[in-house]
């Protein structure tokens, strides 16, 4: 999941930051509304968790500005403001969801991963292809019934091809959803990484189409 950050405190920034990439998360980061609106018209994100309070552009203002572009990348404004006026003007305004600081963590995390349900249309929140099953909020992976451990990045990479069974996600697709600003990217990673997931889950169900990209299922021709 790439998330865009957009907050102007630094210590809740970079807790927030760091936390989020733990959970193998792309999180990027910015600090005032100006720089949220330009990055926004411009990537693509996930997610986007806003404060309202932000320097030169206020967070409802950014808001407003991506629904009126017609961008429906999913919102949850992160704010102090806890008045039932500032609640109803961020959900009216575009907002999927609204959090009140402080927060917990693990809410937050929840609240994504509920986020990332709907724009699936999925109801269950865990992920299957054949045996082989990923629960996003337990973190858990196993393989006919079997507990495999793996790292955040190893998970992230398994929950992207999840999320879309059969279907082909490209290598920039994938770096995308495993790597933020700034943050070190070996031109073979997510090779590195695919192999690592095959030799813990076994290959018959995480394919390579040569050229093309990656895809978590039965084998169609063409594949590796």
């Amino acid at each position: 999941m790439r998330v865009l950050l957009a907050e102007d405190d630094p210590m809740i920034g970079e807790s927030l930051r760091e936390a989020l990439r733990r959970q193998g998360m792309a999180a990027d980061w910015v600090r005032d509304g100006r720089a949220a609106d330009a990055v926004l018209a411009s990537e693509r994100f996930d997610a986007v968790l806003l404060d309202l309070g932000l320097p030169h552009k206020s967070g409802i203002e950014v808001l407003r500005a991506l629904r009126a572009r017609g961008d429906a990348t999913p919102v949850i404004v992160l704010t102090a403001r806890d008045a039932l006026t500032d609640k109803v003007t961020g959900l009216d305004a575009g907002a999927d969801d609204y959090l009140v600081k402080p927060f917990e963590l693990e809410e937050l995390l929840a609240r994504l991963r509920a986020l990332q349900r709907r724009q699936g249309g999925r109801a269950s929140p865990v992920l299957e292809v054949a045996d082989l099953r990923l629960d996003p909020a337990t973190r858990e992976v196993t393989r006919a019934g079997r507990s495999v451990l793996l790292s955040a990045r190893e998970f992230a990479l398994l929950q992207a091809l999840l999320e879309r069974p059969g279907a082909i996600v490209s290598r920039a697709q994938l770096e995308d959803r495993l790597y933020g600003w700034g943050e070190e990217l070996e031109s073979n990673a997510i090779s590195v990484y695919m192999h690592q997931l095959r030799r813990k889950l076994g290959a018959d169900l995480l394919h390579t189409v040569r050229g093309m990209g990656y895809y978590a299922g039965p084998a169609k021709d063409g594949a590796a």
